[in-house]
């Protein structure tokens, strides 16, 4: 950051008096600019013994398969937002929605939630985000062309639930050990 966004004046990066962390703070007006992480929310859309797909018509990982997700936005709840993205992505609307699973991912600043939850009469298309959707059972996952690590561990935390007969809620951490090694804690 260079400039305050509320009169423009250059920033400097300082630990303001009676914080503990550096923050862009405007020379000019004294605004501190707080930077917090972003939240991205999304769902396993279940039909049957399937679960719904989406094949990314967007970057990062253009063509690669997701869960329907995406940034949550101001004033709405992260389930709503869940279902919205749902919609955007798949044309899919989402019923009996309960939460799943939560990630922090501190090395990028984002934190995910996800739900599981019933796919309104296993009818879905893609949006404008998706080149493709399709309903899969846990064989037909295309594992090693997923987008992101966060869909793959939610998918194999989805599918060992589902095979004990019980749907917990997950928390964990994907933590960036060096520039191709990703870990994955879970508490």
């Amino acid at each position: 950051m260079n400039f305050c966004s509320s009169c423009g004046a250059q920033v400097t990066l300082l630990i303001p008096e009676g914080d503990n962390r550096f923050r862009f703070v405007c020379v000019d007006c004294g605004t501190v600019h707080y930077q917090n992480p972003n939240i991205v929310t999304g769902c396993i859309p279940e039909w049957d013994d399937r679960i719904l797909l989406c094949k990314r018509a967007i970057e990062p990982r253009y063509g690669t398969w997701t869960l329907p997700a995406g940034f949550l936005e101001n004033g709405e709840s992260s389930m709503f937002g869940a279902a919205r993205e749902a919609k955007e992505e798949a044309n899919a609307e989402m019923r009996d929605m309960k939460l799943f699973s939560i990630f922090s991912i501190p090395h990028i600043n984002q934190m995910y939630t996800f739900f599981r939850g019933t796919l309104r009469n296993g009818i879905a298309s893609p949006g404008e985000e998706s080149l493709e959707v399709k309903l899969v059972s846990e064989d037909q996952v295309p594992w090693g062309e997923l987008s992101f690590p966060v869909v793959m561990e939610t998918l194999k935390l989805y599918f060992q639930d589902r095979k004990a007969g019980h749907y917990d809620t997950h928390y964990g951490e994907i933590i960036r050990e060096d520039p191709k090694t990703i870990r994955i804690e879970h508490y």
